[in-house]
């Protein structure tokens, strides 16, 4: 018998309730998924790399997402519609997160002013404006207004990645239609497209010119770098020949200096290292 898709459960400011918030956000193999593809959408927006970015997390959750932007040293604005996502995401940040929340129906417009963001990015999210919840909704308008205006907030020349689950291949024709209709140039990206499990599927649109769009991850890459001795970071883990580690977890002494190295990078001032970076504080009474 096949999953019920979440968004087949009726709108999600009502399916993502307290209790559904809280299971998302503490199921490690959601967090951990979730993170990653926030990564890849982050390294498919191409950022400049000599400096910090002001982005838009569209669908941002429990802040899982929120999290991957701040690490990579950029800063961000997270909308959601869910209230119970957004609270445990403004309870679970802390002094490293780069950004702000914002209560906001996707399908209602993204409310911001001409250009101001660098880039955006949405996760496991999109698909939720091809449902209708009322009489008075209508996917093809609401995914169009949505474009539209997301185009429009975006600087020229910027991108847009959007991780989403396709019901079926007319759902991502409507998507990419609708997308293109707003002015958007761009296209699919498959990450590991002969894969049942690990088979991700990126919207990645452009904002201005004609730009081809990024490769897509095989498998294959992997196995390129255990073959070199050169370090290489991967994106979901160091890579140093043939010995794999895995990434620094968040608040670890090793995480903390790997963030205070970047924003050193970035030119920002940043606190002196010391014996007690990364150390965990002791309750207090």
């Amino acid at each position: 018998m096949a999953t019920r898709r979440p968004e087949h459960s009726g709108p999600p400011e009502l399916y993502y309730n307290e209790d559904e918030a809280s299971r998302y956000a503490s199921n490690s193999h959601i967090v951990a998924i979730q993170s990653e593809m926030a990564e890849r959408a982050i390294e498919l927006l191409a950022l400049p790399e000599d400096k910090p970015s002001f982005l838009l997390d569209i669908g941002c959750g429990t802040g899982i997402s929120g999290d991957a932007i701040s690490a990579t040293g950029h800063y961000f604005v997270g909308l959601d519609i869910s209230m119970s996502m957004l609270r445990i995401a403004s309870q679970d940040a802390d002094e490293t997160c780069n950004g702000d929340f914002i209560h906001s129906d996707m399908g209602q417009g993204v409310p911001f002013r001409p250009g101001t963001f660098d880039g955006a990015i949405s996760i496991s999210a999109i698909q939720w404006l091809c449902h209708a919840n009322s009489s008075n909704q209508n996917p093809k308008k609401r995914l169009h207004h949505f474009f539209q205006t997301l185009y429009g907030c975006l600087g020229r020349g910027t991108r847009a990645v959007l991780q989403f689950y396709p019901e079926n291949e007319s759902q991502s024709d409507l998507i990419m239609a609708q997308a293109q209709r707003a002015g958007f140039n761009g296209g699919l990206v498959v990450d590991y497209p002969n894969s049942t499990k690990a088979r991700k599927v990126y919207l990645v649109l452009m904002t201005g010119g004609i730009a081809q769009l990024p490769k897509a991850l095989t498998g294959e890459e992997v196995e390129e770098e255990e073959r070199t001795s050169v370090d290489v970071v991967g994106r979901r883990n160091f890579v140093t020949g043939n010995r794999r580690e895995k990434k620094p977890s968040k608040g670890s002494k090793a995480w903390v200096e790997a963030k205070r190295l970047r924003q050193i990078k970035q030119g920002r001032d940043v606190r002196h290292e010391s014996k007690y970076s990364g150390r965990k504080r002791k309750p207090k009474f």
